[in-house]
């Protein structure tokens, strides 16, 4: 069974007010595009082309504007609806409730706030999505693992631990909101309780794979970059270094056309008609500069 993606894309993002009073901040821009743009991406690298947005009845309508059924990158857009916020768990439950997974489904959910970047993440993604059994995730250093979930290795590199938001972290490394799950993920999740917290926690399914033996923790190199954006200045530092970066190389980072175009998934005739979309913009006249060069194979 094709592997399917979940973007969970609610919640209230208190942290981010007053920008997310009216708004929900996957829709806050980061420099040229809209935040959900980078998680999305992140799905389709994976080569994930099933993926259903769950998000909140106030800013569902707003998201099927933004991104439409998907067709205009290849790819195939469903929306569902998170009442509440209970969790990240939720997202699967979600899922299998609104007929999106099946009993034979695995799955990939990305959190709509986190950005990633690197030469060699497209071929990790493509590792971790092949893989069936088990979950994968990824395991990024940073210099404050505490507002996060945390991964500790033996010396041998195999995950010993996971800690949600420890005050007194084992380790560095923090668990970035992509994870891949076998089939068995909403059975799972919907057996979970709720924590301290009063939420399910996406920690407490990954325990369950580390207790079987299946949690494949992928550790991101010093090439790649991770970003949250759950708060002011983190959002500023995303928008700062996607800026740079393209800038620099003068190619854009989580081009959802562009990545369909590359794939396959869209043709130039497609290709050309977002980019008629987007008017006057440099988002479009970057699409019309890529139909004026040579497209290599995709990697």
């Amino acid at each position: 069974m094709q592997r399917k993606g979940i973007l969970l894309a609610g919640g209230s993002g208190t942290r981010l007010y007053p920008l997310t009073l009216a708004v929900s901040k996957q829709l806050l821009p980061v420099y040229d595009k809209p935040l959900i743009h980078y998680p999305l991406s992140a799905l389709m690298l994976a080569d994930i082309r099933d993926i259903l947005v769950i998000t909140t009845p106030h800013d569902r309508p707003l998201f099927e504007r933004l991104l439409g059924d998907g067709s205009r990158f290849g790819i195939r857009l469903a929306y569902a609806v998170q009442p509440r916020p209970e969790g990240l768990p939720q997202a699967l439950t979600i899922a299998a409730d609104a007929g999106f997974l099946s009993d034979d489904t695995p799955s990939a959910l990305a959190l709509g706030d986190n950005l990633f970047y690197g030469a060699d993440f497209p071929r990790q993604l493509r590792e971790a999505s092949a893989r069936r059994e088990g979950a994968t995730v990824f395991a990024a250093r940073v210099a404050d693992p505490r507002p996060y979930g945390v991964v500790e290795f033996d010396p041998e590199g195999h995950a010993l631990s996971l800690e949600e938001k420890p005050a007194y972290p084992k380790s560095p490394y923090a668990v970035p909101g992509l994870y891949f799950f076998d089939a068995s993920a909403p059975r799972l999740a919907a057996g979970l309780r709720p924590s301290a917290r009063g939420e399910l926690e996406i920690t407490d399914l990954q325990r369950l794979y580390l207790e079987r033996g299946l949690l494949r923790v992928v550790p991101l190199g010093r090439g790649t970059a991770w970003l949250d954006t759950g708060t002011h200045d983190s959002l500023l530092d995303a928008a700062q270094f996607v800026a740079v970066i393209e800038q620099r190389q003068g190619l854009k980072i989580a081009c959802l056309e562009e990545i369909g175009w590359r794939r396959g998934w869209i043709d130039d005739a497609s290709l050309a008609a977002s980019a008629e979309l987007h008017g006057k913009s440099s988002y479009a006249a970057y699409l019309r500069r890529l139909l004026s060069e040579p497209r290599p194979a995709a990697k």
